[in-house]
């Protein structure tokens, strides 16, 4: 069990910056910031990556303007670990539970247990594929996806080229809609060859194989969209080790050390999330479940692309 009782930090009302495509209105906070017997129970698929420490930060300053006491367990991406992180959760009776899943398909096992104990959750980044929930705050990963590709055909030009996609953990909807989003923007594009499609499961060891790989079997290739920048990283020290700095890369998440590889010039751009906003905007809404108000099924959170022009 990774179960950590987080220290209280300071407060930062953020919530206003959150979209809402379908033209719902977020409840405004309340003034209300004494109460102090609320639990809310966060479990993520990996509490050591970069972007869901953002995310966690985020729910724990949010946790404290409203008095609630927030608990946190990381599953290091490890379904059977989040199966049991759900159960040592629920002995707590946490008020509500923000569920950022493992695999989207498996979760609705896991889920399950919250729902037979009758303990509403809100799912966070990822979307559970089966069970209730009563909302969903994630980035518009499609999208997102989307305006990567679009950038890599225009970085490309009118000559194209062969092109690697990594992707990240298999059934998971980040992944699923990544995917979905690079594949609208590139694949009827004249001269652009996706070659390689590989699952790269978040990580940067397996995203450098897979660029190692994809440079033996495609010496041509031109440019790569990563699912995430921890991966990019890891093809792009693989360019670096192969002379192929003039590859293309674009990666996902605007961690801080892909931004900064992308002032330097070794990445071509990010797609930016804004995790500490789903941290944020999640016990947002459990509040406004609890207070009684009528919040939304689904949450979109806007997202940018990052390049050296824009990067600041």
């Amino acid at each position: 069990m990774n179960k950590k009782l987080m220290k209280k930090l300071t407060a930062i009302g953020v919530a206003a910056a959150m979209t809402v495509p379908c033209g719902a209105v977020m409840a405004e906070e309340s003034k209300d910031t004494e109460k102090k017997d609320v639990l809310i129970g966060l479990l993520v698929y990996n509490d050591k990556n970069e972007f869901i420490q953002k995310l966690i930060d985020g729910a724990q300053k949010k946790c404290d303007k409203y008095g609630y006491e927030l608990v946190e367990y990381g599953a290091d991406k490890d379904a059977a670990k989040e199966m049991t992180n759900m159960e040592d959760l629920l002995s707590l009776n946490p008020d509500v539970i923000l569920y950022n899943p493992v695999d989207s398909d498996a979760a609705g096992a896991t889920l399950a247990l919250a729902n037979d104990a009758g303990i509403p959750v809100i799912t966070v980044d990822r979307v559970a594929n089966s069970g209730e929930v009563i909302s969903h705050l994630a980035s518009d990963n499609v999208y997102g996806g989307k305006i990567a590709g679009e950038y890599i055909v225009e970085q490309l030009g009118d000559d194209g080229g062969e092109v690697v996609e990594i992707q990240g953990q298999a059934g998971t909807s980040a992944a699923r809609d990544r995917g979905q989003g690079f594949h609208e923007a590139v694949d009827d594009v004249e001269g652009i060859d996706v070659v390689v499609s590989d699952i790269g499961n978040w990580d940067k060891a397996e995203g450098m194989t897979i660029m190692e790989n994809a440079l033996q079997a495609h010496p041509d290739i031109k440019a790569v969209f990563a699912h995430n920048d921890t991966m990019a990283m890891g093809a792009m020290e693989a360019c670096q080790a192969a002379g192929r700095e003039d590859i293309v890369i674009v990666g996902f998440d605007a961690d801080d050390d892909a931004v900064q590889a992308v002032k330097d010039g070794k990445l071509a751009g990010t797609v930016a999330q804004q995790p500490e906003l789903m941290g944020t905007g999640g016990v947002d809404l459990a509040h406004d479940y609890l207070e009684g108000k009528e919040i939304e099924e689904s949450t979109a959170i806007e997202v940018t692309l990052i390049t050296k022009d824009t990067a600041e």
